[in-house]
């Protein structure tokens, strides 16, 4: 019999604290990065993300207001349609290269080390986590990685070397969570910043994203993410 795909890990030893109950965007502090602790944190809406005033204890995320794309509120202006036409979108073809891309430390903002790198890595080896690329003249021109949880896609990062590089990765996406459970399918940001507000992310309420998270976790992965 096939081994099923994406691969579950060990489960976690730690146990997250419910969300809904913080005050304030961070919910704790410690535990680890194994997928297990991971894919835990996702399916209850957490993230990790360093805090300098945490030292060396990972913080986990819920922010109060959370950032969200709706799937049919993209949008799309006319030159970046105009350039859509130059990029090729794959999946899961460069990963390493995304995530160095990502985590380059000549980017603005720039917060991602080796070892969030790493356990990424090791998330995307069982299936959990993909990479959505731009290609344009056989070169990698930018492109994001996430988590994949069901219906919840929860974009981590996204880079550029060519203009509208992240854009066309980020349309290409939108697409690809286009199916009969758009509907239902979750495209969390975790901010909205004034870049990701141009291209229709919007900000709901922590209660509200969780809400969907649940309805989105009971979903099927999209098709493209079930292939080895």
């Amino acid at each position: 019999m096939p081994t099923p795909w994406p691969v579950e890990p060990p489960p976690s030893p730690w146990v997250f604290p419910p969300p809904d109950d913080a005050d304030g965007d961070v919910v704790c502090l410690g535990a680890d990065l194994q997928p297990g602790t991971l894919l835990q944190a996702y399916r209850r809406g957490l993230f990790p993300m360093g805090l300098e005033q945490a030292g060396d204890a990972m913080a986990w995320w819920s922010p109060e207001e959370r950032g969200v794309l709706p799937l049919d509120g993209l949008r799309v202006s006319r030159s970046l349609r105009q350039s859509l036409r130059h990029f090729e979108i794959r999946v899961d073809t460069a990963f390493d290269q995304v995530i160095a891309g990502c985590a380059d430390p000549g980017r603005e903002g720039s917060w991602i080390d080796d070892e969030i790198a790493a356990a990424y890595a090791d998330l995307h080896r069982l299936g959990w986590v993909h990479s959505v690329e731009a290609w344009r003249d056989g070169e990698l021109a930018g492109g994001l990685y996430g988590v994949a949880v069901g219906g919840l896609f929860a974009g981590e990062s996204m880079f550029t070397r060519v203009r509208d590089g992240s854009k066309a990765a980020l349309v290409g996406l939108v697409e690809l969570l286009r199916d009969e459970h758009a509907d239902a399918r979750l495209l969390d940001t975790q901010w909205r910043t004034p870049h990701l507000a141009t291209l229709g992310v919007v900000e709901v309420p922590r209660a509200t994203y969780l809400d969907r998270l649940r309805r989105a976790l009971e979903q099927p992965l999209p098709a493209v993410f079930t292939r080895r």
